[in-house]
């Protein structure tokens, strides 16, 4: 039958639920045109090759394996583009997101009266007792709140991720979806020109069956970037924004190892001072950078990170190699500037501004991967 709805389901991870979702999927959606389109970041439990050996058999069934890129948003807006159905849907992979509201949806969609529906944890009649989860009830809580005041977007559950709309509205809008973050219907109500007309379903919100959730406790804070990137993000690139915040408690920490060295040894004179500054702006300068891998690791790049001691270990290396050449320029610099004169923590500073655009823009590429 022709094709009507695409079903597109970000994973990572999610061997053990994907035979289990299609078939929910296919009873669902008996009589119904549709395709269902996984989305995986290069999960490392085969995630992928279970799709594909259900798609041998199964054409509805299709992968979108991606290698270096990385993101619940991106994945969302990477299969909403893939599929030809005029409708497209988005929605979890881990049973969390009950397939039969998908039938409801649909129709709201078909009788022309919608341009979205959704499926809400917090409206009349939707249920949490299942999820059972009441920490992470209350941040999204408190991250529905802050949407709907800081967008004006004015739903019971922005901060949902299961919804369908037509597939020509996010094409239409796809240059100016930020891509960041978890909460990618919230970036497609907030960028719409003129208000879209919603329907709401209420959603028995079920415990997820198998594997981990993707989403921890810094959700919040990418909840945060994506309202940053919304509006101020083509003003000043969110990646750097975030990285030269971190970068700045960098700063505080290499000057506070600076002066800890300084307090431990005794300082020499003439070419002693410039040994003694070389190696003391080294070692704070070796400590700064492991503390800015860590936290951009977890925040900057929450939605690429490295996991595990081998790939922190090995993104640690990459990052000390990318930075080395801002670290001989912070280290260079800092200790001519002290050699004719100048007051040494003025030079570490100044060290440390040379050195950082270098650090930003191949630690991006190299470190994390390019984001797209």
């Amino acid at each position: 039958m022709p094709l009507e709805l695409g079903i597109v389901l970000p994973t990572f991870n999610e061997r053990a639920n994907i035979a289990t979702m299609v078939d929910r999927i296919a009873r669902a959606l008996e009589g119904v045109g549709w395709e269902a389109i996984f989305v995986d970041d290069h999960s490392v439990d085969g995630t992928a090759d279970a799709v594909r050996a259900i798609s041998r058999t199964d054409p509805r069934i299709r992968i979108i394996e991606r290698i270096g890129r990385r993101g619940l948003a991106s994945a969302a807006i990477e299969g909403m583009c893939a599929t030809s159905a005029p409708l497209v849907a988005v929605m979890d992979a881990d049973h969390q997101h009950d397939p039969n509201l998908l039938v409801a949806m649909l129709e709201a969609l078909r009788s022309g009266d919608y341009d979205l529906a959704y499926a809400s944890r917090f409206a009349a009649g939707s249920s949490t007792a299942r999820w059972n989860r009441p920490d992470r009830e209350r941040m999204s809580g408190v991250a529905n709140d802050l949407a709907r005041k800081l967008t004006g977007v004015e739903l019971s559950d922005p901060m949902s991720g299961y919804f369908m709309l037509r597939t020509e509205d996010v094409r239409s809008r796809v240059d100016r979806l930020s891509g960041i973050g978890f909460k990618i219907l919230l970036d497609i109500l907030a960028t719409s020109k003129e208000p879209m007309r919603v329907k709401e379903l209420p959603l028995d919100f079920a415990a997820r069956e198998a594997g981990e959730s993707k989403l921890d406790r810094v959700v919040a804070f990418e909840f945060l970037v994506g309202l940053y990137d919304k509006w101020l993000g083509r003003i000043i690139p969110t990646r750097f924004a975030l990285f030269g915040t971190i970068g700045a408690m960098g700063v505080l920490v290499h000057m506070a190892v600076l002066f800890a060295f300084f307090q431990t040894i005794h300082v020499g004179a003439g070419k002693a001072v410039f040994t003694d500054f070389a190696i003391g702006q080294t070692i704070a300068a070796l400590v700064a950078m492991t503390f800015n891998f860590t936290l951009n690791n977890a925040l900057t790049y929450a939605d690429q990170r490295l996991h595990g001691t081998g790939p922190l270990l090995r993104g640690w290396l990459k990052f000390a190699l990318t930075c080395s050449v801002g670290l001989l320029s912070n280290v260079g610099a800092g200790a001519l500037l002290v050699e004719i004169g100048v007051q040494p923590y003025l030079a570490g500073l100044a060290g440390i501004l040379i050195g950082s655009v270098w650090n930003y823009a191949l630690s991006s590429r190299f470190v994390w991967g390019k984001f797209g």
